[in-house]
């Protein structure tokens, strides 16, 4: 599955010109008209690579555009070194910046703000793939209505985009829409309002994936996720109790299509960021442990843009045109462990229990070859969770999970925000102190929407 232009708000929807393709890379799409010079009639001819509206109403237009769609995802969630899963990484522990550009240097030192070209980006391809989405969808139901899982599969990204901006960006992001030359302005929506959102567009993918098991797993995950992020966890099992646990949800990357963007982010070159360990006092030591084929890492002599960051860590994890993971079926395991800890009312029964499950995963995998963890269960509700969360970040590793995890830490467990993100002194050679967000800042592109006055309190 390959799942892309900057957008002034939520508002815009046109897919975007040389897409990744689903199977074929570099399918050219766009909604877009060029005007013809009205003074010299030998610029007015027809351009293949530019298609009106209307060729997409049609059984042969409906497939480019929901390629189109997905290209759109694949851009906003790893096709680019300042991609959704960079950022997010970024914003945690997983990542810091080598490099010299204020724009990354303020989220790695969590000082987000709404005038930040690299958020602007993201928060523009995850609007465009959700927005873009959703055009598609009508012309499907019209054009393509069988199979239905051709329409699931862009609900599931639909979901995966509101998602991803409930989980990276501040409470308060909008979806406004456009139904031909009708404008609607999103009202903007209070993160558990994005995850029900999130979670019915997950039910409409689960509901039209007829014999999709990727449709149907992708999107049973993705729900799950989004109750998990609610606090939801009694519906959790139910929801995922089929997912295979060998099961990815991927993104594709090739020549032609283009780079894994954390690749490009961590470890081409002279990167503008560098995977980092034990970041900030309370970061997790991804990096201690070379046994552990989860964060495999290699070291290098490779120096970062900034070149007083040297000698950077290669990740192992992802190679130039490595397979992005969306979701999976170890993070469904995940899930229901977490459900089913908070289920166990914190009895040492269910803490056993956690632990137990926690080591079977570590056994099977994939990756195989993690080694069984020694320690013992846990005693306390706080040391079940905390080592449930580093299972997560482990298993998860910059797949673009770590945030939202973190950010649950503090909104779902209540615990001190100053305890769980990266804190006190930057990590050297960076100099100065880390500051209070917990989430990337809405971009100020968005007041263009006039519903849109900025972030919504709370966290």
């Amino acid at each position: 599955m390959k799942l892309h232009q900057n957008i002034r708000s939520s508002m815009s929807f046109a897919p975007t010109a040389r897409s990744r393709a689903y199977i074929a890379a570099g399918l050219v799409l766009t909604l877009g008209g060029l005007a013809a010079c009205k003074d010299n009639s030998l610029l007015q001819v027809t351009d293949p690579d530019v298609l009106p509206l209307a060729a997409y109403n049609t059984p042969a237009g409906a497939d480019p555009l929901r390629i189109g769609v997905i290209g759109d995802f694949t851009t906003g969630f790893d096709g680019s070194s300042d991609g959704y899963t960079v950022q997010v990484g970024n914003m945690s522990d997983e990542l810091i910046t080598s490099d010299t550009f204020n724009d990354r240097l303020e989220i790695n030192a969590r000082q987000s703000i709404e005038v930040n070209s690299t958020t602007q980006g993201v928060y523009t391809n995850l609007q465009r793939a959700r927005a873009n989405a959703d055009a598609a969808i009508k012309i499907l139901v019209t054009t393509q209505p069988t199979p239905t899982f051709n329409r699931g599969e862009l609900y599931m990204l639909r979901g995966y985009t509101e998602l991803f901006l409930g989980e990276a960006f501040c409470s308060g992001v909008p979806f406004s829409s456009e139904d031909g030359t009708t404008k609607t302005y999103g009202i903007p929506q209070t993160t558990n309002q994005i995850m029900i959102r999130a979670a019915a567009s997950f039910d409409s993918a689960i509901a039209l994936a007829d014999t999709s098991k990727r449709v149907l797993y992708g999107a049973e995950i993705g729900k799950a996720r989004a109750l998990l992020n609610q606090g939801s966890f009694a519906g959790i099992p139910a929801v995922v109790a089929n997912v295979p646990q060998s099961f990815q949800l991927l993104t594709y990357h090739d020549a032609s299509a283009g780079s894994n963007g954390m690749w490009g982010a961590a470890d081409n070159g002279g990167t503008r960021y560098e995977v980092t360990t034990s970041e900030g006092i309370n970061g997790l030591p991804f990096l201690a442990d070379h046994s552990d084929p989860r964060m495999s890492w290699t070291p290098s002599t490779r120096n970062g843009f900034n070149s007083s960051f040297t000698k950077l860590p290669t990740e192992n994890k992802y190679g130039r045109y490595t397979s992005g993971v969306v979701d999976d079926g170890i993070d469904a395991k995940l899930m229901v462990i977490e459900a089913n800890l908070n289920a166990g009312a914190g009895s040492q029964t269910s803490f056993d229990a956690e632990y137990a499950a926690l080591n079977a995963l570590r056994a099977s995998g994939p990756p195989t070859g993690t080694p069984a963890m020694t320690t013992g269960s846990p005693t306390t509700m706080t040391a079940a969770v905390s080592l449930l969360y580093q299972e997560r970040a482990y298993w998860n590793y910059l797949s673009g999970h770590r945030l939202g995890d973190m950010r649950r830490l503090v909104q779902i467990y209540k615990r001190n925000a100053e305890q769980v993100f990266p804190t006190g002194a930057l990590t050297l050679p960076l100099i100065g102190n880390y500051g209070t967000s917990t989430n990337i800042v809405i971009p100020q592109s968005e007041k263009n929407n006039p519903n849109f006055q900025g972030c919504l309190p709370g966290a």
